[in-house]
């Protein structure tokens, strides 16, 4: 069995040790070693990456038959003996994420009675999320700040982190957040006096090397609540992008950062008194639109007809416009635009008994869209056309109209 050298120090990152055997795993190259410092994924921590004899280490692995750890690799490596070397920027990141899983768990346990049901660590340094969920559904803000600043606070004291096997007369004794998932070889970190965890991961030996926990999304999901946090350098990262995100906006609207709330409250109101006009304007402009097309209608016998396409138009601008038209007795419009979409809208007036339904379905078809309705008002939708063939399908409706 691998000597797992993490357990003793996850600090270590280099390590000399020999070939056991050599298998390949979907296709690539592995091998398994006599002792290893490289973390398989497990119990929400990402695998490390890093190098053996300078062959990238692609994926590390648990073997599920015999629990032997696997080392993918992105050739063969052919050499008995093998120096590793693990990605101490990849490694440190996960230890803080993980450590400060660990603590802000805590922090809910004893802030708001809210017990972590799962945990998932983004293996990406950049913009990777870490989350807990909740066993809770109805956190407030004042809830989630105050774990977070009991987090911090158990940060702030420095305390050191310690890791350990335990026997069953020990483990019994302990007040564990919750129990372990194994039965055999429980290892225990904890945070001292604050957290005991049964956890095979890899921790910072101080709380203070965790750095600042901050929570920066906490979501309802049902009866549980989601909290999005950063740790460390994550958290730093954060900021930083927030940072100019705000500085920028701030700039670029000729104020100062602690303004932006008030003045985006004022172009929200801005905003929506200038849609409303333009709503209006939009509604009296389509109504002259209308009055236009209704004094250029063409007599059809007992009814007049209107057939109008359009450029840019959405299936709503069609349906107020045939609202608008059908208003005036024994008329009969045809309408269709494209753009974005494919948008048809037959329509007549009350008094009349034409069936439009079928000549829109009939008319959708031969544009590859699909629509329906009652007989005096039908619509239809599709992918976009081009004028021409939109054309077209309107003057085939037309004829079918007598």
């Amino acid at each position: 069995m691998t000597e797992r050298l993490y357990y003793a120090d996850a600090y270590l990152r280099s390590f000399e040790a020999q070939v056991i055997d050599r298998v390949e795993v979907n296709g690539r190259p592995a091998i398994i070693l006599d002792r290893t410092a490289f973390y398989p994924e497990g119990g929400g921590q990402p695998a490390d990456r890093g190098t053996l004899n300078r062959v990238e280490v692609v994926d590390v692995q648990t073997r599920e038959a015999d629990d032997e750890v696997l080392h993918l690799l992105s050739a063969p490596l052919l050499e008995e003996t093998v120096t590793g070397i693990v990605d101490a920027v990849r490694r440190f990141d996960l230890m803080q994420q993980h450590t400060g899983q660990h603590i802000l768990s805590q922090a809910f346990m004893h802030t708001a009675n809210a017990e972590t049901v799962s945990f998932h660590l983004n293996p990406d340094p950049t913009d990777g999320a870490l989350t807990i969920d909740l066993n809770k559904g109805a956190l407030t803000p004042a809830e989630i700040d105050r774990a977070e600043d009991f987090a911090n606070a158990i940060v702030y004291e420095d305390r050191p982190v310690s890791a350990r096997f335990v026997n069953d007369e020990e483990l019994q004794a302990l007040p564990l957040r919750k129990p372990p998932k194994v039965e055999q070889a429980i290892r225990i970190v904890e945070v001292q006096g604050f957290d005991w965890s049964a956890c095979g991961g890899t921790h910072v030996s101080r709380s203070g090397e965790v750095g600042l926990i901050k929570v920066v999304k906490a979501e309802k999901r049902g009866t549980e609540t989601r909290i999005e946090f950063r740790c460390g350098r994550r958290a730093l990262i954060d900021y930083r992008r927030k940072h100019q995100l705000i500085s920028q906006a701030a700039s670029e609207l000729s104020i100062g950062f602690w303004e932006l709330d008030q003045t985006i409250g004022r172009m929200q109101a801005e905003a929506k008194a200038l849609r409303k006009q333009l709503v209006d304007a939009d509604a009296r402009l389509q109504q002259v639109e209308a009055r236009e097309l209704l004094n250029s209608i063409e007599p059809r016998g007992d009814f007049g007809l209107i057939t109008q396409r359009w450029l840019q138009r959405d299936a709503a601008y069609l349906k107020r416009m045939a609202s608008l038209l059908v208003a005036q007795p024994k008329t009969v419009v045809l309408l269709g635009a494209t753009g974005q979409a494919l948008a048809l809208v037959f329509a007549r007036s009350k008094d009349l008994s034409i069936d439009l339904a079928a000549l829109l379905k009939a008319a959708a078809a031969q544009l590859g869209g699909k629509g329906g309705g009652s007989p005096d008002f039908a619509q239809a939708g599709g992918p976009a056309v081009n004028e021409e063939q939109l054309q077209d399908t309107l003057s085939w409706a037309r004829e079918q109209l007598g």
